[in-house]
């Protein structure tokens, strides 16, 4: 049979299995969703409806491929409490529940002031549970008796790898992605850890990703089919998979990676842990690299806030009636002027150039975050639109209340998005430490979004912008790990067998009004917001 190492791969909305062969070729993959599991009203992880379909989709490969090795990569801030054997004791919350502001209150009265934990732990403050510290005082507080009963408390991916090996393990990039949980200074757990009481539950030490966590269970080598010497890698964390061959390929420049999907997640590696006096309160923090590296990171759910601003649009427009009056001012009589083909092209198609220009040089629609409350850059912002001075929020649209009329031209409503996003991205590149001279490589779902690419190329003329090919980067890069476990090589030294073409991405010629399109966007920001941080600086 054909040698192959198999990625488990799990994202908040589809979990996948692929398997590639020595040479990081995709060989075969599935996929399905899971509906969160309601606990006492919370969204949970559907934990042993993911299992089961785990070891089935394994155990139909493995009739066709001989699986040497197993890699584990997950989504963030989940971590499951579980007996000594590793069977779960309490619900498994999704991240996204908003427990509210005195939970917040109470959490940070144990765990301390918050600018602190930032520079000490590599964590900003955000909403819901997406600091996983906080869903585990979430659980103390709601699930007392479930949570003093567990033994461990394992990071998501090690959570499944102690599902199939019977061994506990803690690996770097996860316990360093925003938990509060890691101590740069100490390279170890924080003080955050032992106020939980989480001392001796967290396993230590902390490994590197590529490393071996132990081999199959019998029993679940005989509900496989696999064989009890396949290796089971420590795990490593989604964004950091993603990044791994970038920071292989690209050792000997400076870059940023704008990898996109329902979080926009921007990574900067860095020679040096450390955040400048100005940067803390900011929505910016430092990731563990595979490599045990410090790598700048600001994320926003730039995914999540094109799905839903594109599907209410939709819907809107589905409900009208056929024959509306598109927004006068699509007309090219409108616009004085137009462009070439190519150029038109590279923006998504015919007029999709003229759309834009008329609304940057409007300025006066404008979409605003945050879907998810303190989820991105502008943690107070109220998720909305404005058109010509009136604002919409996003539940009002929503709830079918009242809408602005640049929805329903899908032309200029993809336009709106799409700028929101890039201003977005600006003030996420520009916290990650983006210099001038430096290269973003552009990953993920926004490639294919060519008025997204073109725009950032655009607002950035300093700075080479490039779309990689890269399929199915997560499992890629984790990939790369159960390789280097089965060939025992350091992932560096498998450089040959990385491989992904760069488009580089062209600003427009002719693009104007820009810079003033984005400081009224920045002030209708300040004006609907709970908050100080608008991102004034960029």
């Amino acid at each position: 049979m054909r040698k192959a190492v198999a990625v488990i791969d799990i994202g908040m909305t589809n979990k996948k299995i692929s398997l590639w062969d020595e040479k990081l070729n995709l060989l075969a993959m599935e996929k399905r969703g899971f509906e969160p599991v309601l606990v006492e009203g919370l969204e949970t992880h559907d934990l042993a409806g993911m299992e089961s379909w785990f070891l089935a989709t394994l155990a139909g490969f493995s009739s066709s491929y001989d699986i040497e090795s197993i890699a584990i990569c997950t989504h963030g801030a989940t971590f499951v409490c579980t007996d000594a054997e590793g069977n779960p004791v309490a619900p498994c919350v999704y991240y996204t529940h908003e427990p509210g502001p005195e939970f917040h209150a109470r959490f940070y009265s144990l765990a301390g002031d918050r600018r602190t934990l930032q520079e000490v732990t590599g964590t900003p403050d955000f909403s819901a549970l997406i600091n996983p510290a906080k869903g585990l005082f979430f659980l103390k507080e709601r699930f007392p008796a479930e949570f003093s009963r567990a033994e461990l408390v394992l990071a998501y991916p090690q959570y499944w790898g102690m599902r199939l090996t019977g061994r506990a393990g803690a690996e770097g990039t996860y316990i360093g992605c925003h938990t509060y949980l890691f101590d740069w200074k100490k390279s170890n757990y924080s003080i955050v850890a032992e106020k939980l009481g989480l001392a001796g539950k967290l396993p230590a030490p902390i490994r590197t990703s590529w490393e071996t966590l132990g081999t199959l269970k019998p029993e679940i080598a005989r509900q496989t089919g696999l064989s009890p010497n396949t290796l089971v890698t420590m795990g490593i964390h989604d964004s950091n998979a993603s990044l791994l061959p970038y920071i292989i390929k690209e050792e000997k420049q400076d870059f940023v990676v704008d990898s996109t999907g329902t979080w926009c997640v921007l990574m900067h590696p860095q020679q040096s842990y450390g955040f400048a006096p100005e940067e803390l309160g900011k929505v910016v923090f430092f990731n563990r690299s595979a490599y045990n590296t410090p790598v700048k990171t600001a994320i926003f759910l730039g995914g999540k806030e094109y799905e839903v601003w594109t599907e209410l649009a939709s819907a809107y427009r589905r409900s009208r009636l056929a024959g509306a009056p598109a927004h006068p001012a699509d007309t090219a009589a409108a616009l004085g002027g137009g462009l070439s083909a190519a150029q038109n092209a590279a923006v998504g198609g015919a007029d999709s150039f003229s759309v834009l220009q008329s609304v940057i040089a409007d300025a006066a629609e404008f979409i605003l975050p945050e879907i998810v409350p303190g989820s991105g850059q502008f943690p107070g912002s109220i998720a909305g639109a404005v058109e010509h001075g009136k604002f919409f929020s996003q539940a009002d649209i929503a709830r079918g209340l009242a809408h602005p009329e640049f929805i329903m031209n899908e032309q200029r409503a993809e336009a709106v998005l799409n700028l929101s996003l890039v201003l977005q991205t600006l003030v996420a590149l520009e916290r990650a430490g983006l210099s001038a001279g430096e290269s973003v490589f552009i990953e993920g779902g926004f490639r294919n979004n060519r008025q997204y690419a073109v725009l950032l190329a655009s607002a950035l003329p300093e700075n080479p912008i490039f779309l990689t090919d890269m399929k199915e980067a997560t499992s890629y890069g984790a990939a790369l790990t159960a390789i280097s476990a089965v060939s025992g090589k350091a992932p560096g030294a498998l450089a040959p067998l990385i491989h992904y073409e760069k488009e580089s991405v062209l600003p427009l010629a002719g693009l104007s009004g820009f810079e003033n399109y984005q400081r009224i966007w920045l002030g209708q920001l300040a004006q609907h917001s709970t908050a100080a941080d608008t991102g004034e600086s960029v």
